[in-house]
């Protein structure tokens, strides 16, 4: 009860010390969603019926079971979200990682977008079934915890610009930089556990779908 209690304790402080910035960059990555999906609608014919091409071999080899193996797409998934996740935490501690870290935040809503507004355009309702089990389930942590790496990687950068331009020394620098170690520790965990859902569940999910 004691740890339940303190986990929710410092939660809440967090979110409220870091509250605009958590605004911010939630603001920003819909803005990468809107964007993501305003560029389906900008494709031309062509364009949509070679991606649709492919998007139908895709199903086909998932309806007939000749799709890569779960454990290829595991270590796939959690390799490509631990580089994309890292990077973040790693700009966090260069002082000219703010706009990096911005862009790529933005790129991620781009392509949860596009990805999504595609299947709709271009399957309409089937598509937004596929999307619900293929797209969603997985980047329901991984959006969050991108959003969390992102704020903390911003909050650190400002921190380090606050002391190396502006002097500004308010508590030492050590502490702040394990806690950021541990977060990324964090994320890898949930990382991890996203990979397992992408790999072993929405396949399943999406093959019941197309068939």
């Amino acid at each position: 009860m004691k740890k339940k209690m303190f986990f929710q304790n410092a939660a809440q402080s967090h979110i409220r010390d870091y509250s605009s910035l958590y605004i911010f960059i939630i603001v920003l990555f819909l803005m990468g969603v809107i964007c993501g999906s305003i560029i389906v609608n900008s494709l031309s014919f062509m364009q949509k019926e070679d991606l649709l091409y492919y998007l139908t071999r895709f199903f086909g080899e998932v309806k007939t079971g000749t799709v890569t193996t779960s454990s290829h797409i595991f270590a796939e998934s959690v390799k490509h979200n631990i580089q994309y996740i890292g990077l973040i935490w790693i700009l966090g501690i260069s002082i000219i990682g703010i706009p990096i870290t911005l862009v790529l935040l933005f790129l991620k809503g781009m392509v949860v977008g596009f990805t999504v507004g595609f299947l709709v355009n271009a399957m309409s309702w089937e598509g937004f079934q596929i999307a619900l089990v293929a797209v969603l389930p997985q980047n329901i942590i991984l959006v969050p915890i991108m959003i969390f790496i992102t704020t903390l990687s911003l909050a650190l950068s400002m921190k380090i610009i606050g002391r190396v331009f502006l002097k500004q020394v308010r508590q030492p620098i050590k502490p702040i930089l394990l806690k950021y170690m541990l977060s990324f520790v964090v994320c890898v965990i949930f990382i991890i556990g996203a990979g397992v859902i992408e790999a072993y569940f929405s396949p399943s999910l999406m093959k019941s779908i197309v068939s």
